[in-house]
């Protein structure tokens, strides 16, 4: 394919003069790969549910904060997981988590051509941040001392990426998206991760309170200890 054939490469992506030679256009609808994400993410919040409901030690707010773990689990480890390791060939590959991604790219072009930035944080994201949900929600169940701490650092690195991933894009004019597009742009840019401040930000404060309340009462029985002396 010659130079200026490459550049008259139909695709759904913006800026509407990117040019990906290698695109190939999804043979799955928006409806099939949404109901697969929300359906199997659906399936992780309802397993952990019902897991964190055995125990009966656990309030209702602990345990949907353990479903979110386990649902950031799957998609930072396998979905993102997916895009760090095929992110030079997502715009031509057929397969169903290429094609997924190829759907989202059409609120976030970065994706498409895979850009450094976000190449970068995802592999991050995947590499850390999907077995440390996991590990999460174990610590949890087993009652580790360490379950704020990694609670705390997840949310963290969370909250920093995602802060990351607006701010890039706003220096960029939103150049990427269609802007203001009720589903690529409100939904698939805005809503979809925007929850990754918004939880996030909740989560550290309870951990904050949590691990706070902890130093108080070791710094108390020190006290103690000392006067006893």
């Amino acid at each position: 394919m010659d130079a200026a054939s490459a550049k008259k490469t139909p695709h759904p992506f913006w800026p509407r003069d990117l040019v990906i030679p290698s695109y190939v256009a999804n043979d799955r609808s928006m409806s099939e790969i949404l109901v697969f994400l929300f359906s199997v993410s659906g399936g992780f919040l309802l397993v952990t549910w019902l897991i964190t409901g055995v125990a009966g030690r656990l309030g209702t707010w602990r345990r949907l904060a353990l479903c979110w773990f386990a649902v950031c689990g799957f998609i930072h480890s396998v979905i993102e997981g997916w895009f760090c390791l095929y992110y030079d060939i997502l715009p031509g590959d057929q397969s169903f988590l290429s094609q997924l991604w190829k759907e989202y790219s059409k609120g976030d072009s970065r994706y498409v051509i895979a850009d450094n930035f976000t190449v970068c944080m995802e592999t991050v994201t995947a590499v850390l941040w999907g077995p440390f949900s996991f590990w999460t929600v174990y610590s949890f169940l087993t009652t580790k001392s360490y379950r704020f701490v990694l609670q705390l650092i997840i949310s963290l690195g969370q909250i920093y990426g995602a802060v990351l991933y607006f701010f890039t894009e706003h220096r960029d004019g939103y150049v990427h998206s269609e802007f203001g597009h009720p589903i690529y742009f409100w939904f698939y840019f805005i809503f979809m991760n925007f929850l990754w401040i918004v939880i996030p930000l909740v989560l550290i404060v309870d951990a904050w309170r949590q691990l706070s309340a902890a130093q108080s009462l070791s710094d108390s029985s020190k006290t103690q200890k000392v006067k006893r002396k």
